[in-house]
């Protein structure tokens, strides 16, 4: 019995080395979405976005208004519509419905491409800024905030990375 005990103890004694070099790791866990997406270089892609859609913008919501007109009509006059104004009514709605999916599509498509086109634009940078951060904390292990189940909020280096982010950019 005492054998196996001392063999026990020199286990754990040879192990104590690993644990406490364990614990002296410094861990960082990023949202690399959302560190490239808050930086100063989003905002500017996100206004020249706004921008360039705008007019969509506006008509969307002029066909919105005007699907409520057609609403608000209906439910007033149904009464004393005919079979043929009814359908009329109806299909100028599924028009102007059709209208706003279509104008939808586009934009979200364009939005897609355009997010895209920015994340690949800024992937050196954003593999900059982690580096730098990284060297300047000291850490040892980086891991992304979409593959962990929870993290202190302490070790978030997200708005590190951002900042970096854009230091890097001016």
């Amino acid at each position: 019995m005492n054998r196996i005990k001392f063999l026990m103890l020199m286990v754990s004694v040879s192990l104590l080395p690993g644990l406490v070099a364990a614990q002296d790791t410094k861990i960082g866990i990023i949202n690399l979405e959302q560190a490239l997406f808050n930086s100063e270089a989003a905002r500017v892609v996100q206004e020249d976005i706004r921008s360039e859609f705008s007019g969509d913008e506006q008509r969307a919501q002029t066909l919105q208004q005007e699907l409520m007109a057609l609403q608000q009509k209906f439910n007033q006059d149904e009464a004393i519509m005919s079979e043929s104004e009814k359908r009329q009514l109806n299909a100028d709605a599924q028009e102007k419905q059709l209208q706003l999916q279509l104008i939808s599509e586009r934009v979200q498509q364009a939005l897609q491409q355009k997010n895209q086109q920015f994340v690949e634009s800024m992937r050196q940078t954003l593999s900059d800024a982690i580096t730098e951060v990284v060297a300047d904390g000291g850490y040892d292990l980086i891991l992304n905030a979409s593959g962990v189940a929870y993290a202190d909020p302490v070790l978030d280096i997200t708005p590190k990375v951002t900042a970096k982010i854009n230091e890097l950019r001016d």
